[in-house]
């Protein structure tokens, strides 16, 4: 069995974004070598999330609206971990909601999806380079 890895990185302007990392994640699986077997695309930071889903503006913005909906940014004060002096307890809990990592399998040297689906990298406390670890194993 063949293994291999590779760190993405990023960093988003704004506080929070989406960005398709499906052509960086095809771009690794080509570099591997690798024909049959899985990728694991982590989120390496806490306040950052990797997500399967389709890439359509609209969903994005369902996301955003969601999200600040369902853990709003402000009032900062409402969550004991700004106690600390930070302002990004709500970056936590979106990453929480939205999950850390994704699983995809490799088929024939493609990464085998199902209609529409596509890789995100989920920005929550932007504004600072995060990194998305791609780990593939097979043969």
């Amino acid at each position: 069995m063949k293994s291999y890895r590779k760190e993405l990185w990023f960093e988003i302007p704004a506080r929070r974004g989406f960005v398709n990392i499906t052509p960086q994640v095809a771009s690794c699986l080509r570099e591997s070598g690798i024909r049959e077997g899985l990728v694991l695309v982590n989120a390496m930071h806490i306040t950052a999330s990797v997500f399967i889903n389709d890439d359509e503006p609209g969903l994005h913005h369902d996301y955003e609206a969601w999200l600040e909906k369902t853990a709003p940014h402000e009032p900062v004060r409402q969550y004991r971990h700004n106690d600390t002096g930070e302002d990004n307890a709500d970056a936590h809990l979106k990453r929480q909601i939205m999950g850390r990592e994704v699983v995809v399998a490799i088929t024939n040297g493609k990464l085998d999806f199902g209609t529409w689906e596509q890789i995100f990298y989920g920005e929550f406390d932007g504004r600072r380079k995060k990194r998305v670890l791609v780990k593939i194993l097979g043969e």
